[in-house]
């Protein structure tokens, strides 16, 4: 089985199964047999593939993504499965806000900065 499914029930693990690796092997068998017949078909196992099955599920995989979104506006989770999953949220932690009195040191500093700059500039960029 190409992925890995949480269901507990035997029916959604086969639809799964079928969706993913079923009816993109189906489909590129029969695109092959449309396209070149039997011979066609046959070419896949005799070429020397390590895989030929995983060949035909990555040949397949774009009709068949195509016929389970198709299949998801007839109803949502017919093609893609609904995947449960959980979800939890941590708390952030509370940020102390800064006071007034904090900023002030730091504005300090920054028009400092500011002043040292506008020295060191020439006259004329300063206009």
């Amino acid at each position: 089985m190409a992925a890995d499914s949480n269901s507990d029930n035997p029916l959604d693990q086969l639809r799964l199964s079928l969706m993913q690796d079923v009816l993109p092997v189906g489909l590129a068998v029969l695109e092959r047999a449309r396209q070149g017949g039997p011979g066609k078909v046959v070419e896949v196992f005799t070429a020397g593939s390590e895989d030929p099955i995983a060949d035909l599920r990555q040949e397949g995989e774009p009709v068949a993504r195509d016929v389970r979104e198709r299949l998801d506006t007839v109803s949502p989770g017919l093609g893609n499965p609904v995947m449960p999953v959980s979800v939890s949220v941590d708390e952030p932690a509370m940020v102390e806000q800064d006071r007034p009195d904090d900023l002030l040191p730091t504005l300090r500093r920054i028009e400092e900065r500011l002043e040292e700059l506008r020295r060191r500039l020439p006259a004329q960029q300063q206009e």
